[in-house]
């Protein structure tokens, strides 16, 4: 995004065309930005030749999931419905890893009969189910198990994956345990350790104790992992003050590992390939002042954008045209959801506003439409997506008909 003359485009499209012709909310997204981000990740990683296979669950919209498969990306899925939606798309299988805590019989006989890369287990009773399963249909299916290697990667604790009271992964000795249990399985063969301690990391130290966590681990099993899955959790800038994550230092950590066991690295970035590629546009519908701040109701709410009320995170609002007088009041930016953190951001010396005005909710690219819902009974909000000069619909507006 870029102001010129003072309003606010995305790449070569005024913003306020964009708002005018398919209105707000809507979810707009920059392919330019996808495929820059895609390529820097690539490119930070290309001397270890990692398998990047992009997080559905993050971003689960079937032109952007078919925009992603066009750089040979893979997709790292959580349910049946992200594997179809990948698979659809034009993913291979052999480039799919199922992931998650809790998969259903049906998932697991879908994702056998589809032949995925891996099936990465969390528990030693999700690998008896594989193995019932597979016996059942004489294949025999590659799997992972994830470890929780008990690391705090110092981010918000609602996004913690990687310590021993979360609910991820197995203990060390549950780890070595299982994987003894099934060295001689006919039907199953481990091939993956998996790994992935949180979201939103940007601080390269916690990856450091994953990765050394992993060489001991691996030394002490005494097993031949064809593939380490690293997972994602690389975070963004959503603000200035946060600083932007050492690539180049991780991918060091990572090639000194590699020297000394010869694996296939896969990763599972969402967020740092989808989250600053887009920005949720939404019009002010009324403005309440009180005595020591400006409520700017827009039109856009929490079940449009989740983040904010489920995570207390940081997304800033930019408005579509920008103007020199400021006010002193604090704007305290809100949805019109019937609950108290329905609320975006509160600011201090934003520009004037005035109602039916537009703004932009900035970084909504991961987490943001694949996060909303119905709640009071709304609907589902458009996807665009832009194109240096062309703007195309990759998802219609929900109407109320449709679910009501």
């Amino acid at each position: 995004m870029n102001f010129k003359k003072n309003k606010l485009f995305v790449e070569k499209v005024n913003s306020l065309k964009i708002v005018k012709k398919y209105g707000t909310p809507t979810y707009c997204y920059s392919i330019s930005r996808l495929k820059k981000n895609i390529s820097n990740f690539q490119k930070n990683f290309s001397t270890i030749n990692p398998l990047v296979c992009f997080s559905v669950k993050s971003n689960s919209n079937l032109q952007i999931l078919k925009e992603i498969k066009k750089t040979g990306m893979g997709a790292d899925v959580v349910s049946k419905g992200e594997m179809l939606q990948a698979l659809k798309a034009g993913i291979s299988p052999k480039k799919i890893v199922f992931s998650g805590v809790g998969k259903k019989t049906e998932e697991l006989k879908y994702a056998i009969e589809k032949k995925i890369l891996l099936i990465n287990a969390e528990s030693e009773s999700e690998i008896f189910e594989i193995e019932r399963l597979a016996k059942i249909k004489k294949e025999i299916v590659n799997v992972g198990i994830r470890l929780n290697p008990n690391i705090d990667a110092k981010t918000l604790n609602k996004i913690s994956t990687g310590k021993r009271e979360d609910k991820f992964g197995l203990t060390e000795k549950a780890f070595l345990k299982t994987l003894n249990n099934f060295k001689n399985s006919n039907f199953v063969k481990v091939k993956c350790l998996s790994v992935h301690i949180g979201s939103q990391i940007t601080d390269y130290k916690p990856y450091l104790k994953m990765i050394n966590e992993l060489d001991r681990i691996i030394k002490k099993s005494n097993h031949f992992f064809e593939y380490i899955d690293l997972g994602g959790g690389m975070g963004i800038q959503y603000e200035k003050k946060t600083k932007l994550f050492n690539y180049k230092k991780y991918n060091s950590i990572i090639k000194n590992f590699l020297k000394k066991h010869k694996v296939k690295i896969i990763f599972e970035p969402g967020r740092a390939i989808i989250a600053n590629s887009a920005v949720l546009f939404t019009q002010i519908i009324y403005i309440k002042n009180t005595d020591k701040k400006k409520f700017i109701i827009l039109d856009a709410a929490m079940n449009d954008f989740m983040r904010p009320a489920l995570y207390g995170s940081f997304h800033n609002i930019i408005p579509l045209l920008k103007k020199n007088k400021k006010s002193k009041k604090v704007h305290d930016f809100v949805g019109p959801v019937c609950e108290t953190t329905d609320r975006f951001l509160s600011l201090k010396g934003f520009q004037n506003l005035k109602e039916k005005e537009f703004l932009a909710i900035s970084d909504v690219g991961a987490y943001g439409m694949s996060l909303s819902s119905n709640y009071n009974l709304r609907p589902k909000p458009s996807e665009i997506m832009v194109n240096k000069k062309s703007m195309k619909l990759i998802l219609k507006r929900q109407k109320l008909i449709n679910f009501i």
